[in-house]
C-alpha cells in the first residue's frame, strides 16, 4: 500500500516542485491540491493526483482531507504549504490584510493539521511537514505582520512535535531563506499599496523593495525551489526527521547572526542596510 502525501499550495513555487519531486518517489501517491484544480492540471502528467483544495474555506479542507482518507485510510504525510506574505509597516497595513493572511498562514495551516490527525493517530504514524521561513525567527522591517504568522508557525509546529509523538506522527517545520518563487512580487506589490506614497513610510517602503529586489535577484542569497522539496523529502522520509530544516546558507548565517548578536546590535545593522529610511 502507497503512503498518501496531500499538499497545499501547489499552484507555484514549493508546493508544486514538492508535488513533482514527491510524485517521482516510489511508494507515494501525492495529492497535489490549490483552490483552483486547473491551475496545477498539469501535474496529473507528472504523477499526482490532482484536488481542490482552499484553506480558507472549512468545506474544502474536509471533502480534500476525506477524499484522500477514503482511498488510503489516512494521510500519511501532509505538506503544510499553502501561504503568502502581506508586506506593509504596521501602521498603515489594513487589518483586513491583516486578517486574510492570518486566515490563510495560520488558522487554515492549523485546521489542515486538526483534520488529518485523527486518521493518523488511528494508524500510528505519519509525518506532517509545515513549511515556515527564515521569518519566522528573525523579523525585518516593513514584513511584521507576515513573520508574526511565520512565528506562529514554529510555535505551533513545537507543540505538535510533542503532543503527537507518542502517537507514531512526527512534525517537523521547513525555514526556507529566499527562494524564487512568486512571493517576492506579491511582497511588493502589497507592499507598495499599504500606504500613501508621500506617506510617513514612503522612504522605508522605498528602502524594504530596493533590498528585497536585490537580494532576490542574488545567486548567493535566493534559491530555487527545489532546494526545499528536497528538505520536504527529507522530512518526509527520514527515520528521524529533523526539527527544523534550514534552507540557502544566507538563512543560516542570518538566524545565528540574530541570535549572536542580540536586538541592539541588529537594529543597527537594520539600519545599515535601511539606510534610505526616513
Amino acid at each position: 500500500m502507497t503512503t498518501a502525501v496531500l499538499i497545499t499550495g501547489a499552484s507555484s513555487g514549493i508546493g508544486r516542485a514538492s508535488a513533482e519531486r514527491l510524485a517521482k518517489r516510489p511508494g507515494f501517491t501525492v495529492y497535489a491540491t490549490a483552490r483552483r484544480p486547473e491551475a496545477i492540471a498539469d501535474l496529473a502528467a507528472a504523477g499526482a493526483k490532482v484536488l481542490a483544495l482552499d484553506v480558507t474555506d472549512e468545506d474544502s479542507m474536509a471533502a480534500a482531507v476525506d477524499a484522500v482518507q477514503e482511498q488510503h485510510g489516512s494521510v500519511g504525510v501532509l505538506v503544510n504549504n499553502a501561504g503568502y506574505g502581506e508586506y506593509g509597516t504596521i501602521e498603515e497595513t489594513g487589518m483586513d490584510a491583516v486578517r486574510r493572511q492570518f486566515e490563510t498562514n495560520v488558522f487554515g495551516f492549523s485546521r489542515m493539521i486538526q483534520l488529518v490527525l485523527p486518521g493518523m493517530r488511528a494508524a500510528g504514524s505519519g509525518r506532517i511537514v509545515n513549511i515556515g521561513s527564515m521569518g519566522g525567527r528573525v523579523t525585518f522591517p516593513v514584513g511584521g505582520y507576515y513573520h508574526a504568522t511565520k512565528y506562529a508557525v514554529e510555535a505551533i509546529t513545537d507543540a505538535l512535535r510533542f503532543e503527537a509523538a507518542p502517537f507514531g506522527v512526527r512534525a517537523t517545520v521547513i525555514e526556507p531563506g529566499l527562494i524564487r518563487t512568486g512571493f517576492g512580487a506579491t511582497a511588493a506589490r502589497t507592499m507598495a499599496a499599504s500606504g500613501e506614497p508621500s506617506g510617513p513610510y514612503a522612504g522605508l517602503r522605498a528602502a524594504a523593495d530596493e533590498q528585497m529586489t536585490t537580494a532576490y535577484a542574488s545567486a548567493v542569497l535566493a534559491a530555487e525551489p527545489d532546494a526545499v522539496a528536497k528538505a520536504v523529502e527529507r522530512a518526509a522520509t527520514a527515520r528521524r526527521p529533523r526539527a527544523r530544516y534550514t534552507i540557502t546558507p544566507a538563512a543560516k548565517t542570518i538566524i545565528h547572526s540574530r541570535r549572536l548578536l542580540g536586538s541592539g546590535i541588529f537594529d543597527t545593522y537594520l539600519r545599515l542596510q535601511f539606510r534610505s529610511t526616513k
